[in-house]
């Protein structure tokens, strides 16, 4: 965890065993929606270095399970219900892999997808909702009928047309902000709940 080491968080986490101060996020998160339950099936897009892996774990138990995506590879876990793919979510050998690990359509996914920021707002802006839309797309092609999506965005003026594009696949859509995001930061997150597979996504599944 490269940050700050008198965040409260940071310490929090350390001191908890916890990957990422992000952690307490989905903690957060998980209390006010309800994300996860025993028994589910979650897939965790970003998930390096793996702090939403051990809260989601956490939650869904020794039934459910749990796989890790992101680009860089993760050290592995004790917990026997998470799994990980190293790979690009925009790549189809990705969206196979997970599905090949989970076996049939997951309850819920999560992304923390973030770009790297390279300080030109348009630039970044742009890679944000790339990412966004990203995440939204294999989220249509994995999930489950009445699963849920959980997404974290930035603040930018295009976000009523992807507030648009998700509300189409989901019949609840709600914005929020988690206590431990920094004070400085504009990102936020989408949670969106009841899964609507259009006939074309039911079509293309492959479970």
């Amino acid at each position: 965890m490269n940050y700050n080491p008198h965040d409260t968080y940071y310490k929090k986490a350390k001191q908890e065993g916890y990957r990422s101060r992000a952690a307490y996020k989905l903690i957060e998160l998980q209390q006010r929606f309800r994300l996860m339950k025993a028994g589910d099936w979650v897939v965790d897009l970003g998930a390096a270095p793996g702090g939403w892996l051990q809260v989601a774990a956490r939650v869904v138990g020794p039934h459910g399970k749990v796989i890790g995506v992101d680009l860089q590879a993760i050290d592995g876990f004790r917990e026997g219900n998470i799994m990980l793919v190293q790979g690009d979510i925009t790549a189809d050998d990705t969206e196979r892999k997970i599905k090949k690990l989970m076996g049939g359509p997951p309850h819920c996914v999560i992304s923390d997808l973030a770009p790297r920021l390279s300080g030109i707002c348009d630039a970044d802006t742009a890679r944000c909702l790339e990412l966004n839309r990203a995440a939204l797309k294999i989220a249509t092609e994995l999930l489950r009928p009445g699963g849920t999506l959980l997404i974290k965005s930035f603040i930018n003026n295009e976000l009523p047309a992807f507030t648009l594009e998700i509300k189409k696949h989901f019949r609840s859509v709600q914005r929020t902000r988690p206590e431990a995001t920094r004070q400085r930061s504009s990102e936020f997150y989408f949670c969106a709940k009841d899964f609507r597979p259009s006939l074309n996504e039911e079509h293309r599944r492959s479970f």
